[in-house]
């Protein structure tokens, strides 16, 4: 343990808002997400053991040694699994765990959309390298830190994620995403919605996405399955033309609603690069008519609002939200399905100067706080060694 710091650590890490493109990072395509101002956070301190104690508000404790770091079964879908898996992946990269004792809070809502899962693996990635590290350590690579993120999430979590909820959480700010490459390429937007003449607000459906992984799971199947028809492993690398001109056949072979989410791929790319030259331009509005055209091909192409449960569509809490924008708002602003869909939340894009009236009224067509205002544009995840 020679050299090995053995100072407190506090840490933090943003939960993230998409502010343009749905279901396209795992594909090779763009994205445009953004940081915000809700949190987790965690306090360490060395124990002098080998063992990794953690305390998670509202969700118990969790322990587990520092050599024994190989996905468990019986842990997939808990933060257990996630705190191992980021421990596997910080030994990979060469680092030394160290054992430690963590209490964690969040000032994010579990399920609601907001990627509480990739900042918690964030929050870990930063959290490890600092207790374990030397005091001189550089700070980790972001993008380098979201994969390791990303691989736990699928390995050990068992949710097939891409890498973009984990890169906006490490990186903050607001970021142009391609995932073209064999490494995603992050570009900062130099933007200030607080200039903009629009707030955001995040509508909480009180539908826990969680509960719909097969679904959800289901749709980046069906797009690499229509890939897979034309040689290739994601759509990003299969022209779009190539595509138009075997629908028929991908109709005929893998029916209608994999075809569909393909075409929304396509189209939603191309979306979210003109989005980027709207923003680039300051042009405001233009952006927003790409959020309302990527909220409608998400619920009726993609098909990512209204889980599908028994098939009676009983329960579809996302869309009555969309509907209740429509609603509210009209003509103004803009509002899409947040994140994976299936539940979760939707992101309302409203006009300054009506966004209380927008939020009092949806609390009450909705019966219960539904409405969680949001600034975007926070620092990325960090760690710092604190002295005593």
């Amino acid at each position: 343990m020679t050299g090995v710091c053995a100072a407190a650590v506090r840490a933090s890490a943003p939960g993230r808002v998409e502010l343009a493109g749905n279901h396209t990072d795992h594909q090779g395509g763009c994205t445009i997400s953004a940081a915000i101002d809700r949190r987790i956070h965690a306090f360490a301190t060395p124990n002098g053991t080998d063992e990794i104690r953690v305390s998670m508000e509202g969700f118990g404790d969790a322990a587990m040694r520092c050599d024994e770091l190989d996905p468990r079964d019986a842990e997939r879908g808990t933060s257990l699994a996630l705190v191992r898996g980021m421990a596997a992946a910080y030994t990979r990269a060469g680092g030394t765990l160290v054992g430690f004792d963590a209490t964690v809070r969040s000032d994010l809502p579990s399920g609601g959309g907001l990627s509480s899962s990739a900042a918690f693996e964030m929050l870990f990635g930063v959290l490890l390298r600092a207790l374990g590290g030397p005091a001189d350590a550089a700070p980790p690579d972001p993008v380098a830190l979201a994969l390791e993120g990303a691989q736990a999430e699928r390995a050990y979590f068992g949710k097939p994620c891409g890498v973009q909820d984990q890169l906006a959480s490490a990186c903050g700010g607001i970021a142009a995403l391609d995932f073209s490459g064999d490494v995603p390429r992050v570009d900062p937007i130099d933007f200030n919605w607080e200039d903009s003449g629009y707030a955001l607000c995040l509508v909480d459906s009180r539908c826990d996405h969680a509960a719909y992984a097969d679904e959800y799971a289901a749709v980046p199947a069906d797009m690499r399955a229509v890939a897979e028809r034309f040689g290739h492993d994601r759509l990003e690398d299969v022209p779009y033309p190539a595509f138009l001109d075997g629908l028929g056949d991908v109709r005929g072979r893998l029916g209608d609603r994999a075809a569909l989410r393909a075409l929304h791929y396509f189209e939603e790319t191309r979306r979210v690069r003109a989005q980027r030259e709207a923003l680039a331009a300051g042009d405001v509005e233009a952006f927003l008519e790409g959020v309302r055209r990527s909220g409608a091909s998400s619920a009726q192409f993609l098909q990512n609002v209204s889980p599908r449960g028994d098939g009676s569509g009983d329960e579809q809490p996302a869309m009555v939200i969309l509907a209740l924008c429509e609603h509210l708002l009209g003509g103004r602003g803009a509002w899409r399905i947040h994140g994976g869909g299936f539940g979760g939340s939707v992101l309302a894009f409203v006009p300054s100067d009506e966004a209380d009236a927008f939020r009092a009224s949806m609390d009450a067509l909705l019966g219960y706080e539904a409405c969680l205002p949001v600034t975007v544009g926070a620092p990325g995840a960090r760690a710092e060694r604190i002295d005593r």
